[in-house]
């Protein structure tokens, strides 16, 4: 399959709803140059760490992308991206502002002893793993205003789906069309 028809085949699987966005949440440290690529084909995104960022950490930091169907971006991104750990992909009806405000809620973590600690659920191989641990509450609070995340599974080609019914937590696996 040549990376156009992958590319196709993702963007039927993610842009199903027209009232639906679709975001990416992207991990500037997986990214090779994430920030010139953004500014390069002009997609709106933010980072999600707050305020005046050192130079080298806003290079690594994650970033919340929208995520136009017919953008070259969101086709790079869907040749490129997915099987790389780049990222997480997102379903949802809520505006860009709104996601942000619910995303960064989760960027730290305590540990035992009230450390903070990072905590990189946008990494795919995080995400994947974190989710299914979740109790009903700690889902409820995940998704908020998400329908569904999408973190590609361990190997490249499965993209794992995960959405939240208001009781459990639906996963499904999707194969990813391989390249040749």
């Amino acid at each position: 399959m040549s990376v156009r028809e992958r590319q196709e085949a993702l963007q039927r699987l993610l842009f199903q709803a027209p009232e639906q966005h679709v975001y990416a949440v992207l991990d500037g440290a997986s990214v090779p140059n994430l920030l010139p690529l953004l500014a390069e084909h002009e997609v709106e995104h933010v980072c999600l760490f707050r305020g005046e960022l050192d130079p080298e950490l806003a290079q690594t930091a994650p970033y919340l992308v929208l995520l136009p169907e017919q953008s070259p971006f969101t086709r790079l991104l869907l040749g490129q991206g997915i099987g790389n750990h780049w990222g997480i992909l997102i379903i949802s009806a809520a505006d860009f502002r709104s996601l942000r405000m619910h995303l960064r809620k989760f960027l730290m973590v305590w540990d035992p002893d009230g450390k903070p600690l990072y905590f990189r659920y946008y990494d795919p191989r995080v995400l994947r793993v974190y989710l299914p641990t979740c109790n009903t509450h700690e889902l409820r609070t995940v998704f908020g205003p998400v329908n569904a995340y999408f973190a590609e599974g361990e190997t490249p080609d499965v993209l794992l789906r995960f959405a939240f019914s208001g009781k459990s937590l639906g996963q499904d696996a999707m194969a990813v069309p391989s390249l040749e």
